[in-house]
Order: C-alpha cells, then sequence, then structure tokens
C-alpha cells in the first residue's frame, strides 16, 4: 500500500459517515492530535507499539469498519508486521511407554497363576487329609475285619441270603455320628476298637461278626446305626450310658421275630 493511502481512507470512511474528530474523540476517548496524526500518518507523533493498533481497533468500531482488514492496512502503511494469532495451548498427555500394558498383562497372569496353583494345592491337601482320615479308621479293625465299604457289601449280599435261608449271619456294619465332643469306647466281638475323644459331627464305621458293645460319656451326644438302621439311645441323656448290639436287634429292626 503506498504512503497515505491507510491515512486517506481512514479519513474517507469517517466523512462518507458524516462524523467529525470531535466526535470520534468524544466516543472512542482518543484524542484529537492522535486522530489527525493518523489520517496524515504521522507517526511519530502517535504513542506506538500497542496503543496505535487500539486506536485503529477503536476507530473501526466506531465507524463500524471490519477492524482486522483496517488493522492489516495499518501493519501495511506503519510497516509492522502483523501479529501471528495465538494458537489454542493443547495439553497433551504424554503416552505411557509401551511395556507398561506388557507389565501390566504380566501381573495379570502371575496373579491368575498363583490362584490357580493355590486352589490345585489345597484340593491336593484336602484329598490327602481325607485318604489319612480313612486309613486311621480302617487301621481300628481288628485283623481279619472288612473295612466299612466291605462291610457294607457284605451286609446287603448276608441280607438278601438271609432270605433264602435263616442260617446265614449277617456281617454287622455299626455307624457311630456326634453331635458334641464325647467320650466313646467301642468292643466288637469282645475287641476293643476304639476308645477315645470324638469331635462333634464325627462318624465312623465299625465292623463286627457277633455283637458290638457301646459305651458314651454323653449319651445324648451319639447316635448309633447298625447295617443302616437307627438303634436306641445309648443312655438317658446328657448322662452315661452302654448298649449291647447284635444279630438280634438287626432283626428286630428289620421287623422279624426275634430268636434266642
Amino acid at each position: 500500500m503506498a504512503s497515505g493511502t491507510f491515512g486517506e481512507r481512514l479519513k474517507r470512511e469517517r466523512e462518507m459517515r458524516e462524523v467529525t474528530l470531535k466526535e470520534v474523540t468524544s466516543a472512542t476517548r482518543i484524542g484529537a492530535r492522535f486522530l489527525e496524526a493518523l489520517e496524515n500518518e504521522e507517526w511519530d507523533k502517535l504513542p506506538g507499539g500497542v496503543f496505535n493498533r487500539g486506536f485503529v481497533r477503536a476507530i473501526a468500531r466506531f465507524l463500524g469498519l471490519d477492524e482486522e482488514n483496517l488493522l492489516a492496512e495499518y501493519d501495511l502503511a506503519h510497516g509492522e508486521p502483523s501479529m501471528p494469532v495465538p494458537q489454542p495451548y493443547e495439553n497433551q498427555l504424554p503416552r505411557p511407554p509401551i511395556w507398561v500394558p506388557i507389565v501390566a498383562v504380566l501381573a495379570l497372569l502371575a496373579v491368575l497363576g498363583g490362584l490357580i496353583a493355590a486352589g490345585i494345592y489345597g484340593w491336593r491337601r484336602f484329598a490327602a487329609h481325607r485318604a489319612a482320615k480313612e486309613s486311621s479308621s480302617s487301621s481300628l479293625l481288628p485283623p481279619g475285619t472288612q473295612t466299612p465299604a466291605g462291610a457294607a457289601s457284605s451286609s446287603v449280599a448276608g441280607a438278601s441270603s438271609d432270605n433264602l435261608t435263616s442260617s446265614a449271619a449277617v456281617p454287622l456294619d455299626l455307624a457311630v455320628s456326634t453331635s458334641a465332643a464325647t467320650r466313646v469306647r467301642i468292643l466288637a466281638d469282645g475287641a476293643l476298637l476304639l476308645d477315645a475323644e470324638l469331635p462333634a459331627g464325627e462318624t465312623r464305621h465299625f465292623s463286627a461278626s457277633q455283637q458290638f458293645e457301646v459305651t458314651a460319656a454323653d449319651s445324648s451326644a451319639v447316635l448309633l446305626e447298625l447295617n443302616g438302621r437307627a438303634m436306641p439311645p445309648v443312655g438317658t441323656p446328657g448322662a452315661s450310658g452302654t448298649i449291647v448290639l447284635s444279630q438280634k436287634d438287626l432283626r428286630q429292626a428289620s421287623g422279624g421275630t426275634p430268636q434266642p
């Protein structure tokens, strides 16, 4: 833009709107000498810098002109470069290193593996404890007697053969269950099988050929089953008692006629 073009346009736009310098000064609070210096492009009479650009913006706003276009003409005429428009600040979070998700996945797999290993270990401990418990129960039986499983099988076979012939004897299987901790003593065919304190919730099986003699310190804490059939209480509830169970009790529980 040639020298004088900006000032001439500014003056022409003001005169076209029939606005005096006094009116511009009154509206924009810009001194008349600064307005005349802008219209005459007498840059040395202006304060300079941002003040000049502020004057141009205020005049453009008052006259209804485009502020940016008028500022661009001012910069071109005054020889000042246009101020760059500030870019919006972008708060970009740094991306995490690529190894962070890999470590997280590996940690998760390690935790899952530990849980699985703990579950397998617990199951093996439970199975070993159960096997040891069954083994200890079997070790209490006298030599030559059957295990509870074998006794149960023999009792079923004996019951079937008893229907065919009355001379066959049925092996006896005694189940002792405790509802509370109490001391129990068991004799099978005269042989001592157990004389110990049993905890609450315990169930043990014992085998005999002819009879059992059961003694309990607390009669109400012991429940007896002979070959799967409930037997009478050992004694008076709350007191110690002793009961003898034999083939006769098994036949009576089955509804048969007692035999001498």
